[in-house]
């Protein structure tokens, strides 16, 4: 697809990536870009590559001696594998919530400010009450814990769990949150939470889901991907994909015949 100067400004690309771990293929070839603001969702049976590809944009695999990665990923034009590129400041950009909540064992405040003490991207004092409360007001949490800053994390409801660790990714300024199945261990009442809260962050951050929810993907997204076998068969507008899938592969997956 050719940008445009109408269109939103590209955040990532990713060109030509494939991932094997020893002899074992987990990603082959795959190509996609991301748009400042916009919701791409990862969809596509259990074991087919989704997680990979976030973790290798996310650096994740860089401790697993049988890794190997090829092709190139580029946030903001840069590749994110280079030399000089220094990991940590890498994942600071990059907000990581996982499929199961998993707050620090230290009080929602300091959940929150973790990331930006740690960076010296926010002064102690003052300055990081206000932006402990902005993360917490733009995960939809304060309400429900502003007058219970010191209570530990590990406390909360798994819904406030898992908004809480939103808030701590949203705690470092960061260019593009990846979300791996966010709602995966929740109940439908905290999954409709943390839907809405999606929905607010849309064009404000960058977002990769990973759902295994049709329902989810086509109200939160505004591109889907699906995956299988570590290729990406298919991308497009959620919509369409939904409704007229070109794969044959996608079209049979989202008629329930395998997943």
């Amino acid at each position: 697809m050719t940008q445009t100067d109408a269109d939103p400004p590209i955040r990532l690309r990713v060109e030509g990536v494939s991932l094997a771990f020893g002899d074992r293929q987990a990603l082959r070839d795959v190509t996609f870009s991301l748009a400042m603001g916009e919701c791409l969702a990862f969809i596509g049976p259990s074991g087919c590559g989704t997680s990979s590809m976030l973790k290798c944009i996310n650096r994740m695999h860089d401790a697993t001696p049988t890794a190997r990665m090829t092709g190139r990923i580029l946030l903001d034009g840069h590749d994110i594998n280079a030399a000089d590129i220094d990991p940590p400041l890498l994942r600071r950009r990059l907000g990581w919530v996982a499929q199961h909540p998993d707050p620090f064992a230290w009080s929602v405040f300091d959940n929150v400010a973790y990331g930006p003490r740690l960076h010296g991207l926010v002064e102690d004092g003052a300055p990081m009450a206000a932006h402990v409360r902005d993360c917490l007001i733009r995960a939809h949490l304060w309400d429900e814990v502003g007058d219970r800053l010191d209570c530990p994390g590990v406390e909360l409801s798994l819904g406030q769990q898992q908004r809480l660790c939103i808030a701590r990714a949203l705690g470092t300024f960061p260019d593009i949150l990846l979300m791996d199945e966010p709602c995966g261990s929740l109940d439908p009442i905290a999954t409709r939470a943390i839907e809405g809260l999606l929905m607010t962050l849309k064009g404000q951050t960058a977002m990769i889901v990973i759902t295994h929810n049709f329902g989810q993907a086509r109200r939160i997204a505004d591109r889907v991907a699906f995956f299988h076998t570590g290729t990406l068969r298919e991308i497009g507008p959620t919509e369409r994909v939904f409704t007229a899938p070109r794969d044959p592969l996608c079209a049979a997956f989202l008629r329930g015949v395998f997943g």
